[in-house]
């Protein structure tokens, strides 16, 4: 299993990003996918998921209408589309691949995003 986020950087509050995660070595269109930031504050936090097929979007409260999640089963690609970005979201994101249960079973090795005037 390879995962491979990109997209991240900086940007001022309000702001926008479009995270991607480019998924290999699995079966991506059978699998749960996932977001999970990490912050030296609160350590690792539960952003979203998506289901196999993309019809079921899951959100922590905090990003609810501000964050979508997506996926392209054709190209084996994971999004996170970020739109006004708030300081709180600063963090290291993870693209994460879901076991049965819900646990986070592989992940990549993050990209910053950092939201700062």
């Amino acid at each position: 299993v390879q995962l491979v986020e990109s997209g991240g950087g900086l940007v001022q509050p309000g702001g926008s990003l479009r995270l991607s995660c480019a998924a290999s070595g699995f079966t991506f269109v059978n699998w749960y996918m996932g977001w999970v930031r990490q912050t030296p504050e609160k350590g690792f936090e539960w952003v979203s998921d998506i289901n196999s097929a993309g019809h079921k979007t899951y959100y922590l409260n905090s990003v609810e209408g501000r964050f979508t999640i997506t996926r392209d089963n054709a190209k084996n690609f994971l999004y996170l589309q970020m739109d006004n970005l708030k300081p709180e979201d600063t963090a290291l994101y993870y693209c994460v691949k879901k076991q049965a249960g819900g646990a986070c079973g592989s992940w990549g090795q993050g990209t910053q995003v950092t939201v700062s005037s």
